[in-house]
């Protein structure tokens, strides 16, 4: 029985450029996100942070490293394209 062919496969070619610094800023993103909210949880948690404080802080903290994650990440896939 024949596997479905995916998204690239009817092409006959694989992502473009752009698709992969997209692939590489969103892993990298949700990397950093992850990688934020432990090591920013801890550190609030550790300050003596509670509450909405606690909250914002590691929003904040989150967002920062997802965003500078994911943008290294995507321009290292750009790199490679």
């Amino acid at each position: 029985m024949p596997v479905p062919g995916g998204m690239y496969q009817q092409q006959g070619q694989g992502p473009s450029c752009v698709d992969r610094m997209k692939m590489g800023f969103f892993l990298g993103f949700c990397v950093g996100m992850a990688s934020g909210a432990l090591f920013g949880g801890f550190s609030a948690l550790r300050g003596g942070l509670r509450g909405r404080e606690l909250v914002n802080t590691v929003g904040k903290v989150m967002l920062q490293g997802g965003g500078s994650f994911g943008t290294f990440l995507a321009i290292g896939s750009g790199l490679r394209c």
